[in-house]
């Protein structure tokens, strides 16, 4: 009983000093050789996901093993003798007919396998294997079994080092990637336009960013809803904690839950495990629930109940989970109106509209089109391996006349375009931004007097007419050069290659009336005499 004791106590002080299961092996290689004698020892790592295990440690004369995989029933088995806790003795055949490739393919006579279960979950065996002819005998046994819990502990404590690994991996690739989204080089860096267009929204964000009160950004796609969110954690007190931007319209309702809220073990088909959901994540820090306006009602009920008093449940779960994170909301929809259709709660409306900042959209604030565009050229170059380029005077009136439907990501990807077709040696800032008129390109007659005057008042107002302006128009030309036939060889349907019903519902939604090119088409005129 006392070498028991004082294997399994060895065993602990390793555990504690090295890191890895193979290094916990390797010092124990001599007190195991005495104890354990004419036998080798490996220690596989089980990965529920793809019901396969892993070697992750050997010492011994045992042959080394990849990856196997076990059969659907062999992994059942392996899993419900696990739950018993006890020490399975047989040889080579009687282990590979009850659970499967678990020993790989050795021949040896004689096997003990002992689990390794953390948390009630099995995430480990240890297999025993004779290096000799002769059976494993009854102290073989009982020193594997003071083994058991050591050895478990050591393979909990390598897991978390790679998960922790791949977490860091995976944070800095995040790191990166948003870098590359914002257009800088560091995540310290100023903020472009904060002291022009984006003045006054900066002073709303120095004057909301250290209380906790829920925040919701309002603006249009690409106006940089994220950025501001990024500075308004930056000046928190919440700098250092983490950031867990969300996208709410990414995730399909059926997981939305699971999603904000993590679910426990079994509590759904494919729960293999426990998870935490992105409040979890978010402890201590800020939460960025993008495009807040996607979640659905029952969403938007657990949500209400997590920023009134900071506790929800996981999915499957009964205990409270209490979290302490600052939320930032954020929208290009019209909240009011959905609140009003009822597509939007009200109660959460007014728990996130504490403080609302609205963003404004690139073309109301053209004094930071020059900055914005410079730096978006100089990132553009350093990216495509080009020398350092800048919009002329010229690229900048041009630039500034447009009327950026897409705001600032809109302008980030002109400039990109505008290097690409420079071939890294000039901007070319008008070719990338396109032509002006979208429909000089489709050879047609003039349409109606009415239409083209209706045109020119369009050109005037702007001379970059909008995505919806430039598709009337299209439609337009289309119609004056098809005589106001829809359907048919000769229609606009066929002309503009869609189907007519679909270019019925656009011109009304864009307000296309085919009825002037009837009345303005020679055919039409004829008839009516």
């Amino acid at each position: 009983m006392e070498r028991l004791e004082s294997l399994e106590l060895d065993a602990w002080k390793e555990v504690a000093r090295q890191v890895g299961v193979q290094a916990v092996l390797d010092a124990l290689s001599a007190r195991l050789a005495r104890d354990l004698p004419d036998a080798g020892l490996r220690i596989r790592a089980v990965d529920p996901a793809r019901s396969s295990l892993d070697t992750v440690g050997t010492i011994g004369r045992v042959p080394a093993s990849g990856r196997d995989t076990l059969e659907p029933g062999d992994w059942q088995r392996l899993i419900a003798w696990s739950a018993e806790g006890e020490i399975f003795t047989g040889s080579g055949r009687e282990v590979r007919s009850r659970f499967g490739a678990v020993i790989g393919e050795q021949e040896r006579s004689d096997f003990r396998l002992g689990p390794l279960v953390e948390d009630g979950s099995l995430i480990g065996v240890v297999i025993l294997a004779a290096t000799r002819r002769g059976p494993l005998g009854p102290q073989h046994t009982k020193r594997l079994a003071t083994l058991l819990a050591p050895f478990a502990a050591a393979l909990a404590n390598e897991k978390q080092l790679h998960e922790i690994g791949a977490l860091r991996e995976a944070a800095e690739a995040d790191r990166r990637s948003l870098l590359t989204r914002l257009g800088r080089r560091d995540i310290g860096e100023s903020l472009v336009g904060a002291e022009g267009g984006l003045a006054p929204v900066m002073e709303r964000v120095v004057l909301v960013a250290d209380s906790n009160v829920p925040i919701l950004l309002l603006g249009e796609t690409g106006s940089g809803k994220e950025v501001i969110a990024r500075a308004l954690r930056n000046r928190s007190r919440r700098a250092a904690g983490p950031f867990v931007r969300v996208n709410c319209g990414a995730s399909p309702a059926g997981l939305i839950d699971s999603e904000l809220f993590g679910h426990e073990r079994g509590s759904f088909s494919g729960a293999t495990h426990q998870r935490q959901g992105w409040f979890e994540r978010a402890d201590g820090g800020t939460l960025f629930l993008d495009e807040v306006g996607e979640l659905p009602l029952e969403a938007q009920v657990r949500l209400l109940r997590v920023l009134q008093d900071g506790t929800f449940e996981r999915v499957g779960g009964q205990q409270p989970v209490h979290v302490d994170v600052r939320v930032i909301a954020a929208t290009h929809r019209d909240l009011r109106a959905m609140v009003r259709e009822g597509r939007f709660r009200e109660d959460l409306w007014y728990r996130l509209a504490v403080f609302p900042i609205e963003i404004p959209p690139l073309r109301d604030r053209p004094e930071d089109i020059a900055s914005l565009a410079t730096h978006f050229a100089l990132r553009a170059c350093e990216r495509f391996g080009s020398r350092a380029l800048a919009p002329s005077a010229a690229d900048l009136d041009l630039l500034i006349r447009y009327d950026w439907p897409g705001n600032v990501r809109e302008l980030a990807a002109v400039l990109d375009r505008a290097v690409i077709l420079g071939g890294g040696e000039r901007l070319e800032v008008a070719k990338a931004l396109g032509p002006t008129d979208p429909v000089a390109t489709l050879p047609a007659r003039q349409p109606h007097d009415t239409t083209t005057s209706r045109r020119r008042s369009l050109d005037r107002e702007s001379p970059f007419p909008s995505l919806d302006r430039a598709m009337a128009l299209h439609i337009e030309a289309a119609l004056a050069r098809c005589e106001g036939r829809i359907e048919g060889p000769t229609g606009a349907a066929r002309l503009l290659e869609i189907n007519p019903h679909t270019l019925r519902a656009r011109m009304r939604k864009l307000g296309v009336d085919w009825n002037l090119f009837r009345e303005a088409s020679p055919a039409s005129r004829g008839s009516r005499r």
